[in-house]
């Protein structure tokens, strides 16, 4: 079903109203949000993702609206696991939790615009070229693969080469001021590190764009529908950030998911791109009669997937062992980090954070958090931030 220049020019609209909205009223001012703050604009967002793909299902009917919630779904989780590189990169850059919004929702337009980029470049491949459904589906199924290595240590995540390129060529301060992107250092003008997240943030979205883009054109060549439901995956991206924040390290099994999902995604497009087939050297260049996964099926095999992984790692002895015991890490190295903020308040509840996780920690089997990798080296990170509490409060 093909879209009107009307409404294309009306989605735009709502989708920059959207961000404007996120920016003037909930950014600007720099402040870390609540949990219930993130918990109800969460909500917000996701709702209204939901209600614009009951419009699209009543509009364009069964197959346009199973392919936009299939398509969201999809991205949704696929935005979720790069919330995981999103908190590597602020650890490494010790943004201050105040002004780590701002630099969320760069990386949200950035994505946006990224991927904007690629779904149009995408349906130029599709409408000239068949056979780039086999590409596609090699990038996923490749993708699938690497999703299911072993985890590195993620201390060096952030170092990529974009980022060692700004950082050899743009002359910064050593530390932030504020939320800025400027400020004068001996008297001269500098950059802060402030930028170089950015651009961590920006390249970072473009590696993800690489996988998104063929994922969503496994569910849907509709242009419309890739676009919206890329667009409202990554609204309220933000406000998930602090939401999860703590639960993240819970998903232990969310690669495996995630692994799954794009290979059979992977599948699908490969079997399309066979029931399209133009090559000649595969069956003299004719179609090759396969079976075709329709949108119904694609949708409930995605569904079950999460639904499988997210409850196998809320439940798992093991999960919760291994997100108790990274978050006690994460706290102690933010209360440990002078720069992490400069409200004392919020220094006081990440050690009682600290606190929390620390007894549920005690409480669980021994088996399961001596298991945790690093644990040793984060049993000494958790011991130093108890000495330098003590030293504070006894002054």
């Amino acid at each position: 079903m093909s879209v009107s220049p009307l409404v294309w020019g009306l989605t735009i609209v709502l989708i920059l109203g959207l961000l404007a909205f996120d920016y003037f009223f909930h950014i600007r001012k720099a402040h870390v949000p609540s949990l219930r703050e993130a918990a109800i604009w969460s909500s917000i967002y996701v709702g209204a993702a939901v209600v614009f793909g009951v419009a699209v299902l009543v509009f364009g009917g069964a197959d346009m609206g199973g392919e936009y919630f299939a398509g969201f779904i999809t991205e949704k989780a696929l935005s979720v696991d790069n919330l995981f590189v999103f908190l590597v990169i602020m650890a490494s850059f010790r943004v201050p939790r105040e002004d780590q919004q701002k630099v969320l929702l760069f990386g949200i337009v950035f994505a946006l615009i990224a991927r904007t980029a690629f779904i149009f470049l995408g349906v130029a491949l599709i409408n000239s070229f068949s056979w780039i459904f086999y590409v596609f589906g090699i990038i996923l199924l490749i993708t699938a693969g690497n999703l299911l290595k072993p985890e590195d240590s993620g201390d060096d995540e952030a170092d990529n080469f974009i980022i060692r390129l700004a950082r050899k060529y743009l002359r910064t301060s050593e530390h932030y001021d504020g939320d800025k992107l400027f400020t004068v250092e001996n008297g001269k003008k500098v950059l802060t590190p402030m930028l170089l997240v950015m651009v961590a943030i920006g390249g970072t979205d473009l590696l993800f764009a690489l996988d998104s883009i063929p994922a969503i054109f496994g569910l849907t060549q509709n242009p419309y529908i890739v676009f919206t439901a890329t667009a409202f995956s990554l609204m309220g991206l933000r406000q998930l950030y602090f939401l999860l924040d703590g639960l993240l390290d819970r998903l232990i099994y969310l690669s495996f998911g995630l692994a799954a999902i794009l290979a059979f995604i992977g599948a699908k497009l490969i079997l399309h791109a066979l029931h399209e087939n133009t090559l000649p050297f595969i069956n003299g260049g004719e179609h090759v009669p396969v079976f075709e996964i329709t949108t119904g099926l694609s949708l409930t095999v995605i569904i079950g997937v999460l639904l499988v992984t997210i409850f196998a790692s809320l439940f798992s002895k093991a999960g919760k062992a291994h997100a108790a015991v990274n978050n006690a890490r994460r706290h102690a190295e933010s209360y440990l980090d002078l720069e992490y903020t400069a409200d004392p308040a919020e220094r006081e509840r990440v050690y009682q954070e600290l606190m929390d996780e620390e007894a549920a920690i005690l409480a669980m089997d021994k088996k399961y958090r001596d298991k945790v990798k690093d644990i040793e080296e984060i049993r000494e990170k958790v011991a130093e931030a108890h000495a330098r509490h003590a030293e504070f409060t006894a002054r």
